[in-house]
């Protein structure tokens, strides 16, 4: 029997991995149905809630500079 694979929650204030939108994840690990976008470099957002955090759901595409 294969375990689901845990999402990589981060946490606000740590630096955005990777830029896109974020879906704000309920202390137990439930979706509240809320994003967020942010940039690659930069501090996650304040939750609206104590012990929320994020997971990447878009990853923004670029177009090539060729």
């Amino acid at each position: 029997m294969k375990m689901a694979k845990k999402p990589n929650i981060q946490r606000p204030g740590q630096i955005t991995p990777t830029s896109g939108q974020y879906q704000i994840i309920g202390p137990k690990g439930g979706k509240t149905g809320s994003e967020v976008t942010s940039v690659e470099g930069k501090p996650l957002p304040p939750t609206p809630k104590p012990g929320q955090g994020y997971t990447l759901v878009d990853k923004t595409k670029h177009k090539d500079s060729k």
